[in-house]
């Protein structure tokens, strides 16, 4: 059996402390270019591989405050120590048993070894344990990881039964001195697995997203063994399991999810929305499917209606994402894939930054673009109009006619619904509203109606996106890491202009990987951001 290599660079790209290039260079290429071989002479990354008989390296989960880095392959988990990436990881295998891979391999699903134990979902359980699951050979499961230390013993399964809670004992607080791998506890939590179905894929090439808030798991994801079923599901925890309508495309319509991030509303904590972001087929813009981005929004306490929408979400709202450039003439040519984005938090929590990297569907030409949006432009479109459609052959139009109350989307035991303290309560007319209106007629554009950074007729794409604040002598800024799908990493800064305009610069691209490979993952750092930036990238290859 050919043994695969984990491969990812540790990338230290650095902004001088004296200021910033002038504004007025060229700005078509970078103003340095770093082949791999380069970049390893220069002493400035720290390129880290290490022999597993596994592929597929896709999920990375960052644990700043133990100062370790998790990632997920094919049957394994790795604890990386961030002090020292190249000491030996700690390692969990963790592959499927060989009946269950014989019955997958009989069912005709293994034509690119996709009969394996693929993580996809590595979330903090609390703060001994990770809880961790994987596409088990298209038959998902889920475990707890302990990652605790040796001084506080090998298991705090009172935490795991307690939805997540530690006792004060077994908390600790992080350290700046380093600790030896002997000292950490990275294993199975023996007896606690269950089933992933509804927060892990079946099929490994089929992407998800996820996000653990207060003991219960959301999760986008294809939810069947043909993976035609998506879903919006809540599982664990106390309350209700929800998911969105089931084969219902006006909720999804062949989604392909790429984040989820809880955002609040305002102070009052029912107000809270977790936001998912994702692209999909849409129909309503002519005859034949085009891919259209979204962002879609729940609310935590959603408990599904009494009579209608039973155990499925009752707040569910999208609305399309816009990423274009306008043209001479008025016609706007859109970057309309989504592929990732970035959250940058700001003072005010519920007033971050939204960055998103979009693509170009179909093959006229290869595009890609960095769009930024404000939160209030988002709320003002979930705040506007729905979209209404009176049946197959008409248009999709704004809804003119009596929003009933409370206002479809509106949190239980929230701002406007103080005296409500479940969707349970909510009138069968807001229900059935929300179940046949989940869809903004009004779109969301980014900050100045244009995107921040654009190429095309070049011969590569975006694929993911990093950003960091920095500080230089001439003011704060804003850095852009931009990973390609030919394995470089861009480091890039916008300036404004007195004309309301912007200017890109192209600081640094530098090679990443040995042989090109799309980067799938990148993540900064902020503990080791000073004068510089650390970025952490990975690839998949299934």
């Amino acid at each position: 059996m050919l043994w695969d290599k984990l491969s990812w660079l540790l990338a230290l790209l650095a902004v001088s402390a004296g200021g910033l290039p002038p504004s007025n260079d060229p700005l078509s290429a970078p103003r340095i270019f770093l082949s791999f071989k380069e970049l390893k002479s220069t002493g400035t990354a720290h390129h880290f591989s290490f022999l597993l008989n596994s592929t597929d390296y896709r999920i990375l989960r960052m644990d700043e405050d133990h100062d370790r880095m998790y990632v997920g392959s094919k049957d394994y988990i790795l604890s990386l120590d961030l002090h020292d990436i190249n000491k030996e990881p700690l390692i969990i295998h963790w592959p499927v048993a060989s009946q269950r891979k014989t019955e997958c391999i009989l069912s005709g699903k293994d034509t690119n070894g996709e009969c394996g134990n693929f993580i996809r979902l590595i979330e903090p359980w609390n703060r001994t344990h990770l809880y961790v699951c994987g596409t088990g050979a298209y038959n998902p499961i889920c475990t707890y990881v302990d990652r605790g230390r040796r001084s506080q013993g090998f298991s705090n399964l009172q935490a795991l039964q307690s939805g997540g809670r530690t006792s004060r004992a077994a908390d600790y607080s992080s350290t700046s001195e380093p600790l030896s791998n002997k000292e950490y506890i990275f294993r199975l939590e023996p007896g606690k697995v269950d089933s992933g179905k509804g927060k892990c894929p079946y099929d490994p090439k089929l992407n998800s997203v996820s996000a653990l808030i207060h003991g219960e798991l959301y999760a986008g994801v294809y939810v069947d063994f043909m993976g035609t079923d998506s879903a919006i599901f809540r599982t664990l925890g106390k309350q209700t399991a929800m998911r969105t309508d089931q084969y219902n495309s006006r909720w999804l319509n062949d989604p392909t999810f790429v984040h989820a991030h809880l955002i609040p509303d305002s102070a009052e904590k029912n107000d809270d929305k977790l936001y998912f972001f994702f692209r999909e087929k849409a129909s309503e813009v002519g005859q034949s499917p085009m891919t259209q981005s979204r962002i879609g929004r729940i609310c935590l306490n959603d408990d599904g209606g009494h009579c209608c929408l039973v155990n499925k979400w009752s707040t569910f709202l999208k609305a399309r994402l816009i990423c274009s450039v306008p043209g001479v003439d008025g016609i706007e040519t859109h970057f309309d894939e989504l592929r990732d984005v970035y959250i940058q938090p700001t003072q005010d929590t519920r007033n971050p930054v939204i960055f998103g990297v979009f693509s170009v569907s179909g093959s006229v030409f290869k595009g890609s673009a960095v769009c930024v949006y404000s939160m209030a432009d988002i709320r003002m479109v979930f705040n506007g109009p729905f979209a209404h459609k009176e049946g197959p052959n008409y248009q999709w139009v704004a809804y003119t006619g009596k929003i009933p109350y409370p206002r479809p989307g509106t949190c239980p035991g929230g701002t406007f619904t103080p005296n409500m303290k479940s969707t349970k309560d909510y009138p069968d007319e807001v229900i059935n509203f929300m179940r046949n209106h989940p869809t903004m007629y009004n779109a969301i554009y980014p900050v100045h109606k244009r995107p921040l950074v654009v190429r095309t007729n070049v011969d590569y794409e975006f694929t993911t996106i990093a950003v960091d604040q920095v500080r230089a002598a001439d003011g704060s800024y804003e850095v852009l890491f931009l990973g390609t799908d030919r394995g470089t990493v861009q480091k890039v800064i916008v300036l404004p202009r007195d004309d309301l305009q912007t200017e890109e610069l192209v600081l640094e691209e530098v090679e990443v990987f040995k042989v090109p490979t799309p980067i799938t993952t990148m993540k900064i750092s902020s503990k080791r951001v000073s004068y510089h930036s650390f970025c952490f990238c990975q690839y998949s290859l299934i």
